[in-house]
């Protein structure tokens, strides 16, 4: 079979690792780059002779058969249209999109012209997170009492999106993912420290129906690069540390049990420490693989594991969260559809 030629717009500092990643795979090919600034083309143009680099978008899509959406995150609902327009599968970068309102018309656009649409909510593709997900849904933690995560570091300032639109979407995505259903509730808070109007730390809470509770917390102004994950159930504990290059998940048989029959208070609780348990996750990189599914998606042979119904969902959650940190902290009630099958 032909190989399902993908273009790639924008070549900024994650756009580029999509350029990388489609020349690699033996199912695709880089049909060509579309990218606004002129160092950046050149640079390309450099690594990859004979690929077409251009600014114009037109020329670019009609040398294509799907498109990539890598561009800053304000423009990724207007871009991803114009690829919709033409009839052509995209995959669109995170944020979907900055507000419910663009987040829906790409997914009315979409649906109208019968064009799949993949939202690129990374993790959700990381081997990790999907044995995790397996864990939780054949109940091996038992009841899920709460989980946080942090995604900090001293890294690269975004003057187009603060910390929350920036990491958020992975974090929230995950906790959505794992639980299988949206939050009723989000609280956050956030300074900015750098740039007046762009906050540099957000503190994000996430209230479930069920009575969990997820924490994040996100800073790219932080002495640490921390990308790690721990969730706490009745049976066990699991921790996802992404920053670790092979034991990336480690669950721990730890807990607090409550005897079935007790005479005193002090009887009723008590603490349990078992083993660690290290399992063996593939090492697959979360690109290749969301590629490789997009790839699939174009070709008609799966539908898409993250679509726009999951990419309106984290848009209306990172909405919330953006309205309460705009009200000093203040709940914001949502109102989502309920559980459905992930």
């Amino acid at each position: 079979m032909n190989r399902v030629r993908i273009a790639v717009i924008g070549a900024g500092a994650w756009g580029r690792n999509h350029v990388r990643t489609i020349g690699s795979l033996p199912e695709a090919a880089l049909a060509g780059v579309c990218e606004v600034h002129p160092g950046r083309r050149e640079e390309i143009a450099r690594r990859y002779p004979g690929v077409l680099v251009t600014e114009d978008l037109d020329r670019v899509l009609s040398k294509a058969d799907a498109a990539v959406v890598a561009t800053p995150a304000a423009t990724h609902a207007l871009v991803a249209k114009r690829v919709i327009e033409r009839g052509l599968p995209v995959l669109v970068e995170k944020p979907f999109a900055l507000t419910v309102a663009e987040a829906e018309s790409v997914a009315e656009l979409a649906a109208s012209r019968g064009v799949p649409v993949v939202v690129g909510h990374l993790l959700l593709y990381h081997p990790a997170i999907e044995r995790l997900r397996a864990m939780v849904a054949q109940g091996e933690l038992g009841e899920i009492y709460y989980l946080y995560s942090q995604r900090v570091n001293l890294g690269q300032v975004r003057p187009d999106e603060n910390a929350l639109w920036s990491f958020g979407p992975h974090d929230v995505s995950v906790a959505v993912h794992l639980l299988g259903h949206p939050p009723v509730r989000v609280t956050a808070h956030g300074m900015s420290y750098l740039q007046p109007g762009v906050e540099d730390v957000v503190f994000l809470t996430m209230e479930f129906e069920s009575g969990v509770m997820a924490h994040v917390q996100m800073s790219w102004l932080d002495p640490h690069k921390e990308r790690r994950l721990t969730v706490v159930g009745s049976k066990r504990m699991v921790v996802f540390d992404d920053m670790q290059p092979r034991e990336k998940l480690k669950v721990y048989d730890k807990g607090v049990d409550r005897p079935p029959e007790y005479s005193s208070y002090g009887e009723s609780l008590s603490i349990r420490e078992g083993d660690i348990f290290i399992p063996r996750i593939p090492n697959v990189e979360p690109l290749t693989a969301e590629l490789r599914h997009f790839v699939a998606v174009v070709q008609g042979k799966e539908s898409p594991r993250t679509g726009v119904e999951g990419g309106i969902e984290v848009v209306s959650i990172l909405a919330a969260a953006s309205q309460s940190m705009a009200e000093g902290g203040r709940p914001v009630s949502l109102q989502l559809a309920g559980s459905r099958e992930r």
